[in-house]
């Protein structure tokens, strides 16, 4: 089935390649051009949450904190923090940060920005803002203010976020200015992104003279761009099969780093099979996961462990991890009460569904794990649908297992928002209900420690239960992965992938394409 997908997308490529090869000599003070698959929707970054706007965001707007490679949160804007207390605080900005008409940052703008969420007729964010913010005030001209309802750890990952310029209202939305390294020249929604460079960016001028974020809703079409150079840069926007074959072509470039999406399968813990340990822990021994990196992926992931990422300050490697084994499984099964009702016959032991999208690569993941499933009696029924259907149906509970990735994860806190047993629907995003009273009482000491060594410790404790318990069977971590044009110089992915390298990228010579 895989060599079926790899033969046709690499078939499309070669068929089109010779067409409209419309070659441009590029040269110095030309733009960088980069291909992405779905157009930003919003400029504000108080208010656009999708992946595409949140790129766009990272080019526009500079935030008080920034995440390194390690995931810890570090400082951009802010120059230093004090906590007078276990729920306040005072972060000091840096001076001469300049908005794109010239007009210096200063404490009122980050107090404008953060204290939109508290207002009630606010979208955005506001709810998630609201829950953790009292107040939020300028002290001074570069020290700003923040109050918390109740004491969080992890509260500065929230400050990773673009700064609006003080009463900028709607303008945001679609002629933002910001005072990141670029200035917004035109948006036009769903085809392109224009952007020029800022001299005067605080933390340095780009070593190009702009943007252009292209959109080519297309996988095969992107990858057709690149080919004859009309496209300088895809990050992470093409199938595994096209990586592959622009790989081997060798006239192309590509860059790689581990990356922090976490593909997985969920398991509805309300099901009265599913509810079982002994069943989740079978399926989780029957699905073949390195196949699925290997074949499927093109070996663009490693086999995840859980949602916490491996390069996290707060990952704990010692925890249950699953291997292929279906003679586990079948042990498991059985020992379940689900025995195989006729020996080497038909009828299986269990029927469930498994929802994924109609995306082709999970569709493909999905009739893979349906195989390894029917290996140990499970019958698995596949159900396809569009994406924003499929969530909207996860939320509602209307699902036995159902398979999702969750992108850019960074903050360990992310396991209170996954697994505490208080953010089941429509709080937070324990869509499986998933309740262990351990997990919650240590996850809820990691957020009110102090020193982060001890934070760990609660967070890796968690981490063991909730591998052991298996409310999701983990399948892989991305690999991140950029192909581009052989005359750029500067393409560094991170962890998140975002789009932050691209000051840094610049032209080596002047080649006609």
């Amino acid at each position: 089935m895989t060599s079926r997908v790899v033969v046709a997308a690499c078939s499309v490529l070669a068929s089109l390649a010779v067409a409209g090869c419309g070659a441009r000599a590029t040269g110095p003070d030309d733009p960088i051009v980069i291909a992405i698959a779905n157009s930003p929707a919003i400029l504000d970054p108080r208010i656009g949450t999708d992946e595409y706007s949140q790129k766009a965001h990272q080019l526009l707007f500079s935030s008080l904190y920034k995440i390194a490679p390690d995931l810890r949160v570090v400082p951009e804007l802010a120059e230093s923090e004090a906590r007078p207390d276990d729920r306040t605080y005072d972060i000091r900005i840096r001076k001469g940060v300049r908005f794109h008409d010239g007009r210096e940052l200063t404490s009122a703008d980050v107090a404008y920005t953060f204290g939109s969420f508290l207002d009630p007729k606010f979208g955005g964010r506001s709810g998630a803002y609201r829950a953790m913010l009292a107040s939020v005030r300028a002290i001074d001209d570069y020290t700003v203010r923040f109050t918390l309802k109740q004491p969080s750890s992890s509260f500065l990952v929230n400050l990773v976020m673009g700064i609006v310029p003080n009463g900028s209202g709607q303008t945001n939305v679609r002629t933002p200015i910001g005072t990141g390294p670029y200035k917004l020249v035109e948006f036009v929604p769903d085809d392109r992104l224009v952007l020029a460079a800022y001299p005067d960016y605080w933390g340095g001028a780009p070593r190009n003279k702009g943007l252009v974020l292209k959109v080519v809703p297309d996988d095969t079409m992107r990858g057709l761009e690149l080919r004859k150079g009309s496209v300088d840069l895809v990050v992470n926007d093409l199938s595994p099969d096209i990586v592959w074959q622009l790989g081997s072509e060798r006239k192309l470039k590509s860059a790689r780093a581990e990356g922090t999406d976490y593909a997985y399968v969920g398991f509805n813990l309300q099901h009265p099979e599913l509810a079982k340990p002994e069943v989740r822990r079978a399926i989780g021994f029957a699905v073949n996961r390195q196949a699925i990196v290997e074949h499927l992926r093109r070996g663009l992931g490693t086999a995840a462990v859980g949602i916490v990422p491996p390069m996290s300050w707060a990952f704990e490697k010692d925890v249950f991890t699953f291997r292929h084994d279906p003679g586990e499984a079948v042990r498991l099964l059985d020992a379940a009460g689900l025995r195989d009702p006729d020996g080497d016959g038909p009828a299986p032991r269990l029927t469930l569904t498994l929802r994924t999208s109609t995306s082709e690569i999970y569709r493909l993941q999905a009739a893979a794990i349906q195989h390894d499933l029917a290996a140990v009696g499970i019958r698995l029924d596949v159900r396809s649908t569009e994406t924003q259907t499929l969530f909207a149906d996860i939320v509602r509970g209307n699902f036995q297992m159902y398979t999702a990735v969750f992108v850019g994860v960074t903050d360990p806190d992310m396991l209170r928002r996954v697994f505490h047993s208080l953010q089941q629907p429509p709080t937070g995003l324990n869509r499986v209900h998933y309740v262990n009273p351990d997990v919650d009482r240590l996850i809820d000491a990691a957020s009110a420690a102090q020193a982060e060594p001890e934070r760990r410790t609660f967070y890796a404790q968690a981490q063991r239960i909730i591998a052991a318990d298996a409310p999701y069977l983990p399948l892989w971590y991305r690999t991140n992965v950029a192909v581009y044009q052989p005359d750029l110089e500067g393409v560094a992915l991170s962890p998140i992938a975002d789009f932050a390298f691209l000051k840094d990228v610049r032209r080596t010579m002047v080649a006609p394409r």
